[in-house]
């Protein structure tokens, strides 16, 4: 989330930190380094006005450590929104380790993580993200308390997937009333890219109120498992931001709302679950307003997740996390319907809401 993007090779130009387009002000940078273990990771504290910084641990292969410092620059100022737009007492954080999950992620990697964590006293708690698990994050759990999204059998909350998935299809729902007149999803063609945890129980939904639901993804395996569970059809075109559907719900990494693509998305509602879907924020949201293209702001209809993981902390019932994760329809309806009123883009309505929530707080602070 930020209004400039450089590509990694074009970095090393500014200074690396707090010069870098990503920084926003955050309040600190982590960089740790275990030599044993092989971790290399990163935690991004970008708000804790409104409480402890809570984000998830992302696990990605990056091209380079640019690379890796820029998404998690961008993904913990989007923890802060999100959290603020969601009226939670948290604050924005997030971790990323460098690193194939599938061939690198260890025991002995995941406590060592664990230990970094502990070591910021609280200021930051940590969750799933991409390219962890659930036992993941009980492994973290034995070396610090500062962790959310543990096992139910250990008394945490869970996966937070399927909730996230519920809170998109609560947005995705919202946003097709104040396009179409009606929320009803029957006979709307609909574009999942990207059909992991969230994307596949997300897909469930769709199919379930009667979508025509298309679906695309990296993995081949993923898209004939998922095609043949849900009754999904698998995208074989060239092109998907040209495919004429109702509504593009990107699912995957972020920031595939860009140059090459924003002209050419014919969908006429985009709300997906993935992070930082606007390459940027001032340009791509223009655009979109601009030729009539309702965006659902990711940072608020996939709260789901934080919602979810802030029940371990806040200790509220499964209930309770399902029904503040509905709302996200009321809230997705009236920030659309305020961004039309005052002629801003959505995502600029969600952000101005999320502000003025860490303003007055931080004027309670202040007295």
């Amino acid at each position: 989330m930020v209004s400039e993007v450089l590509n990694a090779n074009e970095l090393y130009k500014v200074d690396p930190v707090f010069g870098h387009h990503s920084f926003n002000n955050h309040e600190q940078i982590v960089f740790c380094n275990d030599k044993d273990t092989g971790l290399k990771a990163i935690i991004g504290i970008h708000n804790t006005v409104l409480g402890p910084a809570l984000g998830g641990t992302r696990m990605w292969n990056y091209n380079n450590e640019w690379e890796a410092l820029n998404d998690v620059l961008r993904l913990s100022r989007g923890m802060t929104y999100k959290a603020a737009v969601t009226g939670l007492n948290l604050g924005g954080g997030k971790a990323v380790i460098i690193g194939d999950a599938k061939t690198q992620k260890t025991p002995e990697l995941m406590k060592k993580f664990g230990e970094y964590v502990h070591s910021l006293s609280g200021k930051y708690i940590t969750a799933e993200d991409v390219g962890m698990e659930t036992s993941d994050m009980d492994l973290v759990r034995e070396v610090t308390p500062y962790v959310t999204g543990i096992s139910e059998s250990k008394g945490g909350a869970g996966n937070p997937s399927p909730v996230t998935a519920y809170g998109v299809y609560m947005g995705m729902k919202a946003a097709a009333k104040f396009k179409f007149g009606t929320d009803n999803l029957e006979g709307k063609s609909i574009l999942v890219q990207g059909i992991g945890h969230v994307g596949e129980t997300l897909v469930d939904y769709l199919t379930k109120e009667g979508a025509k639901v298309i679906i695309s993804d990296i993995s081949e395996e993923r898209l004939e498992a998922v095609s043949k569970s849900y009754g999904a059809t698998i995208y074989r075109g060239s092109d998907l931001y040209s495919e004429a559907v109702d509504i593009y719900a990107p699912c995957a990494l972020g920031a595939t709302i860009n140059d090459d693509t924003v002209n050419k998305i014919q969908a006429q509602v985009i709300a997906g679950a993935a992070n930082n879907q606007l390459a940027n924020e001032l340009v791509h949201g223009a655009i979109l307003q601009n030729r009539g293209i309702v965006y659902a702001p990711d940072f608020l209809i996939n709260a789901g997740g934080i919602i979810n993981v802030y029940a371990e902390i806040a200790k509220y019932d499964k209930a309770e996390i399902m029904s503040k994760t509905q709302n996200i329809y009321n809230t997705t309806l009236e920030i659309l319907s305020n961004a039309d009123a005052h002629k801003i883009t959505t995502n600029q309505a969600a952000l101005n809401v999320a502000k003025a929530n860490i303003d007055a707080r931080k004027k309670e602070n202040n007295k």
